[in-house]
């Protein structure tokens, strides 16, 4: 009989009904009612194949594992419905029968029904003359010949290519599959059925709340799209979009709209809503304690504000989240790093009966979240009827024992003095670990016993000289991988007979790291240990872990911290200290001090300058010498021995600064400058900026801290905190009273400085002897191939005074000594009340004609210092009211101003080890983090750009380090 799938188009329910159940015969769905089962049937009935008049439905019954198609010529079952059409149009040509109709229930019963019995049979009687004849038997027939064999079935040969992208071999028809589903771009296009829901907001103004991601939970987002009226504007408050959106007009796709803008194609209309909210709710809500009086003030108030320029006050987004979530998207007129298109997204959650709102910390109220909530009382009053909500709560949540060697064994090795000079020179220019090693050589897990030197003939010598027989170093070493501490491992060295030049074993590609020829590291150990110091991990920490996991006693834990510092010295890192975004030369730095991070240092052994020193230290060379001391570390038991330790200096200790942004090798460094005695009219003034920097942290520090401070000050300790604090500023004129209270808050040295630009990519980094200043960062920004155009710090008069009269005749910061407009009574009057905006247009599009020695970036020659965001009342001078970054609508709310200070609370969780580290170790190590810091954003920045524009093609970095498209370099 036909199989039950194949189906009449309008099937008849009684057929499939058994004892008042109706069973579905495509799935295991099962119903008594005939109106259910109807609708069933029709849905598979919908995604059926039509056939002859009649439908093949998909059979997800136990015939096989996934859904099926069953041929009605043949039994053969597709899962594909493309395919199963073609196979069905095939084998219907070629069975003229189809199984439907041979199984045919009419036919079956009429062949099980007995057959006609066969007409009686009269017998014939035989004449005489017949039965001679009939007694003979006649001869049998001869046999038919047998049958040809069939001949032999040959199927026809599959044509096979391979897979242009990961080499895989696979049938010639499935290739193009293949593609599509393995190695096509991630990103699927905007269409009809495929789009991010969307809500207009504002009509008027063209703001839509768009849901942040095709994946659940989502939460919405604001974007504006307005095409109409003089003010026209396209834009989405992602930074993530504002990079992809920057990189493709780089590469000249000045079309380009990220997935929020293009998903607005498919927004419903909206409808133009004058409704707004009603003063008699706020009196219900005052009437009830929802709120006070004071807040039904601010937001009458704040509604008048909307009214004024246009603006609808709150709306509700109904795009994303769980039915127990409400979004109000709610007015704000300040530009913010949370309004950056006008408007809040405040979060109500029904189920927690929480409040969130971007501007304000939980369980602290704000504007945003009382208009949410006039505006759900007065929509949705059900929402308040059982209890008493309550603000949101997140939860914010040399060894000590060194393996014994004969002395026949030590007699050559280590060298010492030019030899060791020469051998680690050697080792750090010719013996470079590649930056990204072969995946194989980290994992490997195969190493030999015996470790020889690679090298036949000696590097050094003109002559073609053979260096000597292995020299055997230790036959205790040991591997130290993740899981286990291999022994009995050889080292051995060789030696030049003729200049004296000794070598070991220094290669990678056996996936071990030589330290000291007794302590090897695998390659995947060191990787490991890098790991662990970016996620905030002390190295001898990460060793106690292994050695509890793994049951083996590692050796010294500052021995193994020395093998992977030498690790990162020999690794050939470029240190390029830039973002892929801004590029080499940033045109917005934002500037801090860490000063925590510290290092021990006897201010007394600073050596001074030499008197021809002009401030200026070679980079590379400085940080080439904290590398050699690094390697240099596995040859000599002793700092004491050692030729290449560091010291700090004033005139050899350098900065890092990336090599694409330097304006040279050559850096400032001038903090000798800070030596106080005697002071000129410039010095003084710089001493007294730093002491009211002090100042300033001597109010954030504890009641019995400060008592203490007065005490060693000889000051009375008696009194509140400001007036303790009033006799510390007093007594800070004195030298020795000033160097107490600095070490007291700074620690040992005075931290490390950082230039970041605003997606939190360090760009230099300088590790201070002394007190921080204003000159520390002068220092970087003149070291600079090109001046920022904007600079954040949480001192900026400072930083421009200072700056100036380091350059007259230049004058860095400019116009207005660095402020936005010139310093008059009525820009400062107009500041102070919010009614002036400058624009500063070159920061989003380059001038059409630069201006002389203008930044390659905008085009512009202006250069401005401002305060970031918490800075801005640090001064009492009413000019400074000119810097505050809210006056600039390309910077207010688009620049995160505090991403210094988010990388210092990230990097203060290594300060438990690299403060107790050698001054040497510690900015070595601070550096490589960074560095490793910079890369992963980098990646990731990448690889946001590869998946959200979604072309297929190849991002390279222009000239200038920022990202394009590889076709338009």
């Amino acid at each position: 009989m036909a199989h039950p799938t194949y189906v009449q188009a309008t099937p008849d329910p009684s057929r499939f009904c058994q004892c008042g159940v109706f069973k579905c015969p495509c799935c295991s769905f099962d119903t008594d009612q005939r109106f259910k089962f109807s609708l069933h049937l029709q849905n598979h009935i919908k995604q059926a194949v039509e056939h002859n008049g009649s439908f093949i439905c998909k059979c997800s019954n136990n015939c096989r594992p996934t859904a099926h198609f069953h041929c009605v010529y043949c039994s053969q079952t597709i899962i594909r419905k493309d395919q199963f059409r073609h196979h069905v149009s095939l084998c219907s040509s070629a069975t003229k029968t189809p199984i439907a109709e041979v199984f045919n229930p009419q036919t079956v019963a009429a062949s099980d029904a007995c057959p006609a019995p066969p007409p009686p049979a009269t017998p014939d009687t035989p004449s005489p003359s017949s039965g001679l004849a009939s007694s003979v038997p006649p001869p049998p027939p001869p046999p038919p010949p047998p049958p040809p064999p069939p001949p032999p079935l040959q199927r026809e040969k599959k044509a096979t290519v391979m897979c242009s992208h990961c080499g895989i071999i696979l049938n010639r028809r499935n290739l193009r599959l293949h593609i599509l589903r393995r190695h096509a771009p991630i990103k699927s296009d905007i269409t009809a059925r495929n789009h991010l829901s969307a809500h207009c907001v504002d009509y008027k103004n063209g703001v839509f709340a768009v849901s942040k991601s095709f994946t659940a939970p989502s939460t919405p987002i604001h974007v504006i799209k307005r095409t109409w009226g003089p003010d026209q504007k396209i834009k989405c408050e992602m930074d993530i979009c504002r990079i992809n959106a920057e990189c493709a007009e780089r590469s000249n796709l000045r079309p380009f709209e990220c997935h929020h803008i293009q998903s607005l194609t498919y927004c419903p209309p909206s409808e133009s809503d004058t409704s707004s909210l009603t003063e008699d709710v706020l009196d219900t809500m005052v009437r009830d304690k929802w709120f006070g009086e004071d807040k039904k003030q601010k937001c009458l108030a704040r509604q008048q504000e909307a009214n004024d320029v246009g603006a609808k006050l709150s709306c509700v987004v109904t795009v994303c989240g769980p039915p127990s979530k409400k979004y109000v998207s709610v007015f704000e007129g300040k530009i913010s790093y949370y309004s950056r298109l006008g408007r809040v997204m405040v979060t109500y959650d029904s189920k927690n009966i929480s409040w969130h709102c971007p501007c304000a910390r939980p369980r602290q109220s704000c504007i945003h979240k009382m208009i949410a909530k006039w505006h759900l009382f007065e929509t949705d009053p059900t929402l308040f009827r059982r209890t008493r909500s309550v603000e949101e709560n997140l939860t914010q949540h040399f060894p000590t024992e060194v393996e014994g060697t004969d002395q026949a064994e030590q007699s050559q090795y280590p060298p010492e003095g030019k030899n060791l000079s020469r051998m680690v020179q050697y080792i750090f220019h010719k013996k470079k670990l590649p930056a990204v090693l072969p995946p194989d050589v980290v994992k490997t897990n195969n190493f030999p016993e015996h470790f020889i030197p690679s090298e036949t003939f000696c590097t050094e010598c003109l002559e073609h000289t053979p260096l000597s027989e292995p020299l055997l170093i230790s036959s205790k070493a040991k591997i130290l991988t993740v899981t286990d501490v291999i022994e009995g491992i050889s080292t051995y060295s060789k030696l030049c007979y003729r200049c004296g030049m000794v070598y070991r074993y220094q290669e990678w590609s056996d996936g071990v790291h030589n330290f000291d020829d007794h302590i090897l590291l695998s390659m995947y150990m060191c990787h490991f240990l890098r790991n662990s110091l970016q996620t905030h991990q002390a190295v001898g920490s990460a060793i106690e872990v292994l050695e509890k996991t793994s049951g083996k006693t590692y050796p010294s834990k500052q021995r193994i911290l020395h093998a992977y510092l030498s690790f990162e010295a020999l690794s050939d890192l470029t240190y390029t200290y830039s973002c892929v975004s801004c590029g080499y030369h940033p045109a917005t730095v934002v500037m801090d001090l860490h000063k925590k991070g510290v290092f021990s240092m006897p201010v007394s052994s600073i050596e001074e300058p030499p008197q021809n020193f002009d401030g200026k230290v070679n980079a590379k060379d400085f940080w080439e010498m904290v590398s050699l001391e690094m390697i240099s570390r596995g040859f000599v038991q002793s700092p004491k021995a050692n030729p290449f330790v560091v010291h700090p200096s004033y005139h050899n200790w350098a900065p890092w600064i990336g090599p694409h942004t330097r304006g040279s090798d050559f850096v400032l460094n001038t903090e000798y400058k800070k030596v106080h005695s005697p002071y000129s009219a410039v010095k003084e003034a710089e001493f007294d900026l730093t002491e009211d920097r002090l100042t300033d942290e001597l109010l954030k520090l504890k009641m019995e801290v400060v008592r203490s401070l007065c005490k060693q000050c000889s000051i009375d300790p008696k009194g509140s905190r400001m007036d303790l604090v009033g006799r510390l500023q007093n007594e800070m004129k004195n030298r020795a009273s000033y160097d107490k209270v600095f070490s007291q808050i700074w620690g040992a040295s005075g931290g490390w400085a950082v230039v970041t630009c605003p997606c939190a990519v360090v760009y230099s980094v300088k590790f201070n002897i002394r007190a921080e200043s204003p000159r520390d960062f002068a220092d970087l920004l003149l070291s600079m191939k090109h001046f920022p155009n904007v600079s954040l710090y949480d001192f900026a008069r400072g930083l421009a005074t200072h700056t100036n009269l380091r350059k007259p005749e230049t004058l860095p910061f400019s116009p207005y000594e660095g402020r936005l407009l010139e310093p008059t009574e009525e820009n400062i009057t107009l500041a102070t009340t919010g009614q002036i905006k400058v624009n500063l247009p070159w920061l989003v599009n380059k001038k059409p004609v630069p201006d002389k020695n203008a930044h390659p970036l905008t085009g512009s020659s202006e250069h401005y210092a401002l305060y970031d965001r918490f800075h801005e009342a640090n001064s009492k001078d009413v000019r400074e009211v000119l810097r505050k970054l809210e006056l600039v609508p390309e910077l207010c709310g688009w620049v995160n101003s505090q991403c210094a200070e988010q990388l210092f609370s990230g990097m203060k969780k290594n300060n438990h080890f690299l403060n107790m580290m050698t001054p040497s170790s510690h900015v070595f190590l601070m550096r490589s983090i960074l560095n490793h810091y910079n890369n992963y954003r980098n990646l990731k920045t990448l690889e946001n750009m590869k998946k959200n524009l979604g072309i297929g093609l190849d991002i390279q970095l222009n000239n200038y380090g920022q990202t394009v498209l590889g076709m338009y370099l």
